[in-house]
């Protein structure tokens, strides 16, 4: 069975309460109470108060345990903008939208949670061509003889002629 809880016109920008809601779909609803107690923004807090409303229409008009709920859907879309008008320059005015949203949430009991496993790391084919290859041996560089610097024996030519 479905429920849904809506908000309409929360005082927040759609666009910044879209990336809240888009963190929380599927997840249980303990899992997303969670994720939203410590999310740092007021969209959080927002969609957290309509989540709770949707536990509670769950639990008593519906008769569902909370423990089986899972976030089906987390819905943001734009409400009603606030229009306000600021002086500029030459005796115009600009216009500043002050954005609303309405936020959707529908819970369901249908769907199973699936436990996260970690995944494997695959191989890629640039691996593979690495591992196959037979790798060359590099030779190390022959030390050569040092020898001295022309100008260092020319200097020692001319101290043996002076003295």
């Amino acid at each position: 069975m479905e429920v849904r809880s809506i908000y309409k016109t929360a005082r927040v920008s759609p666009k910044k309460a879209r990336d809240v809601a888009r963190e929380i779909q599927g997840l249980p609803v303990s899992e997303a109470l969670d994720a939203l107690t410590f999310t740092p923004r007021k969209a959080a807090f927002l969609i957290g108060k309509t989540l709770k409303s949707a536990i509670a229409n769950a639990e008593n008009n519906h008769e569902l345990a909370a423990d089986k709920l899972v976030v089906k859907e987390a819905n943001v879309s734009s409400g009603p903008s606030f229009r306000r008008f600021k002086p500029r320059a030459r005796g115009s005015a600009s216009a500043i939208l002050k954005r609303t949203s309405h936020i959707k949430i529908i819970l369901t009991d249908e769907i199973t949670i699936e436990e996260k496993t970690q995944r494997k790391k695959s191989t890629t084919k640039k691996t593979e061509a690495k591992k196959s290859a037979p790798k060359k041996e590099k030779k190390a560089p022959e030390p050569e003889e040092i020898e001295e610097a022309p100008a260092a024996e020319a200097a020692a030519e001319e101290e043996e002629n002076n003295s």
